[in-house]
């Protein structure tokens, strides 16, 4: 075998076939063997020029897919017993009208007071999460408090007649 990227291209439409119906055997799920068959000849494209030369590309790449389908099972059983152990609460929006009308604000500006009153977030926390600035964090929150302050504002007194 030579190392260059076209003969990687040759060599994995040949073995991926084999490899993934392999890993899919032994570990009973197609999806996961896929997955993980992938995974092993992406981290071989990486490194081709040293698979390339090895007594058994093929044999490498079967053990990195099993490695890591192995990986993804711990994970996925990690997960399954956290979420059993956990308590699992309900979780209820605020009631009152504050928050039904926070709901119909637009999506960006009700995320934006939801982080900052509900999570607590200080305004650089809520640049982070929703991926912006700063800047866009604070002139989201003040075009939601304005649309707040309308929405809820109490209507004008009706004129009593005399």
């Amino acid at each position: 075998m030579t190392d260059g990227v076209g003969d990687f291209e040759t060599w994995y439409r040949d073995v991926h076939p084999r490899l993934a119906t392999s890993v899919a055997l032994v570990f009973g799920d197609v999806a996961l063997a896929q997955e993980a068959t992938d995974e092993a000849f992406a981290r071989a494209l990486e490194r081709w020029e040293r698979i390339a030369v090895m007594d058994s590309p093929a044999g490498w790449i079967y053990r990195v897919a099993c490695n890591e389908a192995r990986r993804r099972l711990r994970r996925t059983s990690v997960e399954r017993r956290l979420l059993r152990s956990r308590r699992h609460e309900r979780v209820e929006p605020p009631a009152g009208e504050l928050w039904s009308v926070v709901a119909e604000l637009p999506t960006r500006q009700r995320e934006a007071v939801v982080l900052r009153h509900v999570g607590q977030l200080r305004e650089v926390e809520i640049a982070a999460a929703m991926g912006i600035s700063r800047g866009a964090v604070s002139s989201t929150l003040r075009a939601a408090y304005r649309s707040l302050r309308i929405a809820l504002a109490d209507p004008e007194p009706a004129t009593e007649e005399r």
